[in-house]
């Protein structure tokens, strides 16, 4: 089956910082969530697979077709919505949306239409009158109304209430129905993630640290109490353990293998919980800073 998109060993440098080399891909009928601290370089991937940056190395496509700069038929596969919403300000909202249909063949004025009835935007407004969840929400629409096959998406619910994030989620839900469509989404609100992804990539210092699905995360993350005599044990794929006398306090990856540990130490008044992905998500990034730092 044809990638969603692809990455082979990109690079992308900065003075001080360095993209990559980031090889990875995503499968259509797929939400791969992009996990990572500011600064990581979440948004210089998306921007380097959309060609608003130019990578000094590697190679990346989308659907197959080579993300050419020289050419613009790649990105009719691409729905992209970043951090900063660009409109021409003296318009009215559905001006500017009338000016981007100009641009894809498939764009569809009466899903255009049903979108900003859901989202609510007043599209007789200009855009410098809109609020910034208003803006958001005109990128949202922007991104979706020509129906491409990979939407791009970093941080697009930051700065909408809760309501109107939960009918994005559910927007973005219908896309993915027909399994040929696919999302990468970068957010920090990690409760979105959580409800849409398959699976989430973490980056740091413009590395891929880990992938995984989520599902195999929330079954494996522990947080584990016990108490036991003796000496702190010495147990395997910990990531946290905190002692007062004989109680103890872990984090671990592999909550069964722990578990086994444990028992076969005599080990007792165990007590296992299962951890969010926010929880989650803090660990892996927080042990892989500092790893990055030795």
């Amino acid at each position: 089956m044809t990638k969603a998109f692809e990455f082979k060993n990109v690079i992308k440098k900065f003075p001080g910082f360095q993209l990559g080399p980031l090889s990875f891909d995503l499968e259509p009928g797929t939400v791969l969530g992009f996990v990572g601290p500011n600064g990581s370089g979440k948004t210089t991937t998306m921007q380097c697979l959309t060609g608003l940056l130019k990578a000094d190395s590697g190679e990346m496509s989308v659907f197959g077709h080579r993300n050419n700069p020289n050419r613009a038929d790649w990105k009719l596969d691409i729905g992209y919505v970043g951090d900063v919403h660009v409109f021409y300000e003296n318009w009215s909202a559905a001006k500017n949306l009338k000016f981007i249909s100009s641009f894809y063949p498939k764009w569809s004025n009466t899903l255009a239409a049903d979108l900003a009835r859901r989202f609510e935007v007043p599209l007789e407004k200009k855009a410098k009158n809109l609020s910034t969840g208003n803006r958001i929400k005109l990128s949202l629409i922007a991104a979706l109304a020509h129906s491409p096959r990979l939407l791009l998406l970093d941080e697009p619910t930051a700065g909408l209430d809760p309501v109107v994030r939960s009918e994005v989620l559910d927007v973005l839900f219908g896309i993915l129905e027909d399994g040929e469509h696919a999302i990468f989404y970068s957010t920090h609100i990690l409760s979105d993630i959580s409800r849409l992804a398959d699976e989430l990539a973490f980056i740091n210092n413009g590395r891929i640290m880990q992938r995984s699905a989520k599902d195999e995360l929330t079954e494996n993350w522990r947080r584990i109490s016990f108490r036991l005599e003796g000496e702190a044990p010495s147990l395997e794929h910990v990531f946290s353990h905190e002692q007062e006398g004989k109680n103890h306090r872990i984090i671990t990856a592999r909550g069964d293998s722990v578990m086994d540990q444990l028992k076969n130490m005599a080990a007792q008044n165990i007590l296992e919980t299962k951890m969010t992905i926010d929880e989650i998500a803090v660990q892996i990034l927080k042990e892989n800073k500092n790893v990055a730092n030795h």
